[in-house]
């Protein structure tokens, strides 16, 4: 375990360089002495408890995980840790025996993303969720900004019969990307996807749920900064009881949201049309 830890920490260089050229750390992880660790969408931030509301009812999700896994979450807060601040402390010193914990059902596997592997690890993930559903997918997302290898998984699982729904802000923060996300909508739609936009407020979660069984909670956007430019983590969740309560949350907010429909798409104003085409070219900046 302390040869993993030193591992992960090796390339000083290249992740200073990695973070100066903009591949910033998205990441959100909340370790408590190595045993407990939080993540998901949340930052440290009031709109995300809704002391302060600048775009209506702020939406998002985390997920707290123990036992073996808070290893890799211990990992990926020290592989930035060391490249920032140079601190070349004794990393064992942060290893924690496994307590005996009651057993649980399921599978939980932390992982993380980095643009420094030349492997879209969020993006790959992302796809074999999709790719196995037998009944539905289900998605959180607060952006819509897909490559070509998403659209055609998410267009062949729709065109399958699989359930497939999307829901996004109904309120933006950036109103760019949230033209963006929306000039997506079409080809999704016309492949029997359903899109849903919150219209309470803005959606920041991050959650992709799949047939009861399999769910990814984490900080990984559907977007090219996200899936390919920034560091990121997520948990991997099988027939988990964090699982059940993802989609008893999905069920309940389909309720709070407006469902947009292929009409909606092509009724769209012409100059908004125009400048979806437009800022699509610079899509991958965003």
């Amino acid at each position: 375990q302390a040869q993993g830890i030193k591992c992960v920490c090796f390339n000083k260089v290249r992740l200073i360089v990695s973070l100066i050229v903009n591949n910033r750390d998205h990441r959100k992880i909340l370790n408590i002495d190595g045993r407990v660790a939080y993540t998901g969408g949340f930052n440290v931030a009031d709109e995300y408890i809704n002391r302060k509301m600048r775009f209506g009812v702020w939406k998002d999700a985390g997920v707290r995980i123990t036992g073996p896994s808070v290893l890799n979450m211990t990992s990926m807060f020290l592989q930035i840790w060391y490249a920032v601040t140079g601190d070349g402390s004794d990393f064992r010193s942060f290893i924690r025996e496994n307590e005996e914990l009651p057993a649980k059902e399921g599978f939980v596997q932390a992982f993380s993303d980095m643009p420094l592997d030349d492997e879209a690890v969020g993006e790959n993930v992302y796809a074999d969720l999709i790719s196995h559903a037998q009944k539905y997918i289900y998605i959180y997302t607060p952006y819509l900004v897909l490559d070509s290898y998403l659209t055609q998984a998410l267009c062949q699982a729709g065109r399958s019969g699989i359930d497939v729904r999307i829901v996004t802000p109904g309120i933006p923060d950036k109103k760019i990307v949230y033209l963006l996300t929306r000039s997506n909508y079409g080809e999704l739609l016309e492949a029997g996807a359903r899109i849903f936009e919150y219209t309470p407020g803005f959606i920041h979660s991050k959650c992709m749920l799949s047939d009861d069984t399999t769910a990814v909670i984490g900080s990984i956007n559907l977007d090219f900064r996200s899936l390919y430019l920034n560091f990121e983590d997520a948990v991997w969740l099988y027939r988990t009881e964090a699982v059940r309560e993802l989609k008893e949350d999905m069920e309940k907010t389909f309720g709070e949201c407006r469902e947009s429909t292929l009409q909606d798409y092509y009724k769209r104003n012409v100059i908004i049309r125009f400048l979806e085409s437009i800022f699509k070219i610079f899509a991958p900046l965003f």
